[in-house]
């Protein structure tokens, strides 16, 4: 079941999601790969209709086949923006395993991989509101779809690629809530 959005509304989420990847992704350097893409226009934003998770695995079986087909130079990385399903966040970490799945199913293992981003994210070892936590913290849950080609790349030309973690992590105790508040960017209701 899905219920389609005025063009307003898609607009506004995906305004709402460029801002996170402009203030947060980019601006704090949280994945030092995202900006030649976004900058180049190739980051596709889709938004969901989906109400159901099997609504939105139809839709994510879309998007991987649509983002595998693409031209490189087009299309880089998809973000499918799923505002009305998965609000919460262990069904949505439970949905992962869905996805991955799906990759395997469409024989898009080792080409594609899925990262995730929710309002919600919460690493196993944190407390909800951890500020460790907003790493991968978005403004509405969302299913990055990457090229392993892509990051292969970016990887090799980005030699400490496995410190990005740890330094994501520093990089958001040092500016705390208020920091993540002060780019505008909103904490969890």
């Amino acid at each position: 079941m899905s219920t389609r959005k005025s063009e307003t509304e898609v607009n506004a989420i995906i305004a709402a999601t460029r801002a996170w990847v402009d203030k947060a992704v980019i601006g704090l350097n949280l994945c030092p790969f995202a900006k030649a893409v976004q900058v180049r226009n190739q980051v596709r934003y889709v938004v969901s209709a989906a109400q159901t998770a099997q609504a939105l695995r139809a839709d994510l079986m879309v998007e991987l086949r649509r983002l595998s087909a693409a031209d490189l130079d087009l299309v880089d990385t998809t973000l499918l923006i799923h505002p009305d399903v998965l609000g919460d966040f262990l069904e949505y970490n439970r949905f992962l395993a869905t996805a991955d799945a799906l990759l395997e199913d469409l024989a898009l293992g080792g080409q594609i991989q899925i990262a995730s981003f929710h309002p919600r994210y919460q690493f196993a070892d944190a407390a909800p509101d951890d500020i460790d936590n907003y790493t991968n913290r978005s403004p509405y849950p969302i299913l990055h779809l990457l090229r392993e080609a892509s990051i292969d790349r970016a990887v090799a030309a980005f030699p400490d690629a496995a410190l990005i973690y740890d330094r994501n992590i520093a990089t958001l105790r040092q500016i705390g809530h208020q920091g993540w508040r002060d780019l505008g960017l909103s904490d969890p209701d």
